[in-house]
């Protein structure tokens, strides 16, 4: 699954920080079990004709614009899967920008879509079309505070007008910039459970099996779009069935932060290799693990190298940079 980069001196591609990027009522949802054993008996993947991502290393997080980041060619050429923030109201990047980036179909470009929480710096937050309410009208569906994020409210994924609000609009808008994909974020409210383990986001079951449904309907929307989920990579979504489809056949792979630094998290782990196990697929193309790492700066070559190491070793994709409030700048390894 990965394509690694030769080795060479580290060097940074120029880039605006940017938040912490984690960023219709479907009816019943049935969750059930599916055998953790792996993916032969599993149903086929719901897979367009597009979807799947080729190659997934070396990849890269980057939240700021395209006038930060640089010589686009040359970060076209550094990376084959490529997370931005293509919102068309932050003005990061163009469609054009974005075919660049592409390469004629060489790399995978993602837009970050998130599902959990809503950012007031959000146009949405306080404006959308007729018919939709953004998400600071949307008192129903606002579940807390996001603690160490004043610029985000966790939000119920469930609730049938914050799901209308992605499915209508935001993530139309952003298909619509040319993006590959989408790259889903705080969808690890589906473990905070009904007391919210002190995240401020309590999430129950309706919220859980809302959340799940939320990413079906975009799948149902987008058959060809590419669909990454960060973190929530627990039994919760592993196991779950969803409209008779197990959830992750919905997607074409997942990341996770903060598996090696800046601490080794061990669980993280054994989650990211419980999903390999599934043995998944998509269109002929590897489901891709990528993990996400904070090292502090992009001087931190020797910590870096340790992260890339570890993280190939159990054939993940790595990618390390600032911290994930600070995705500023590429950190090229060329490791």
């Amino acid at each position: 699954m990965q394509h690694d980069a030769p080795n060479s001196a580290l060097t940074e591609l120029g880039f605006a920080r940017r938040g912490k990027r984690m960023g219709l009522l479907l009816g019943v949802v049935g969750l059930v079990s599916v055998p953790a054993s792996g993916g032969a008996g599993m149903a086929p993947p719901a897979a367009g004709r597009h979807r799947g991502i080729a190659a997934n290393a070396p990849w890269v997080s980057f939240y700021g614009s395209a006038q930060q980041a640089g010589d686009l060619e040359r970060l076209a050429a550094t990376f084959r899967l490529i997370n931005i923030d293509a919102d068309p109201d932050s003005g990061n990047f163009t469609p054009a920008q974005i075919r660049t980036l592409k390469a004629g179909g060489r790399n995978t470009v993602l837009s970050y879509l998130n599902l959990g929480s809503c950012e007031r710096s959000r146009r949405y937050f306080t404006r959308a079309p007729a018919g939709l309410v953004p998400c600071g009208r949307n008192r129903a569906a606002q579940l807390g505070a996001y603690p160490g994020f004043p610029d985000e409210v966790w939000m119920n994924p469930g609730n049938p007008d914050q799901q209308r609000l992605i499915l209508e609009y935001v993530a139309p808008r952003l298909a619509a910039t040319g993006v590959d994909g989408f790259f889903l974020d705080n969808l690890e409210i589906v473990e905070h459970g009904p007391r919210g383990k002190g995240t401020g986001g309590a999430c129950d079951s309706a919220c859980v099996s809302g959340a799940l449904a939320l990413v079906a309907r975009l799948r149902r929307a987008f058959p060809d779009l590419a669909i990454v989920m960060q973190n929530a990579t627990g039994p919760t979504t592993r196991e779950a069935v969803v409209g008779g489809v197990p959830f992750p056949r919905l997607i074409d792979g997942i990341s996770r932060e903060e598996v090696y630094a800046p601490r080794y998290d061990r669980d993280a782990e054994s989650e990211l290799m419980a999903w390999k196990r599934l043995g998944l697929s998509v269109g002929g193309k590897p489901f891709s693990i990528t993990t996400l790492d904070y090292v502090g700066s992009c001087s931190q070559r020797r910590r870096a190298r340790a992260v890339y190491d570890r993280s190939r070793a159990h054939g993940f994709s790595p990618y390390a940079t600032i911290s994930s409030a600070n995705q500023d700048r590429v950190c090229d390894w060329r490791m």
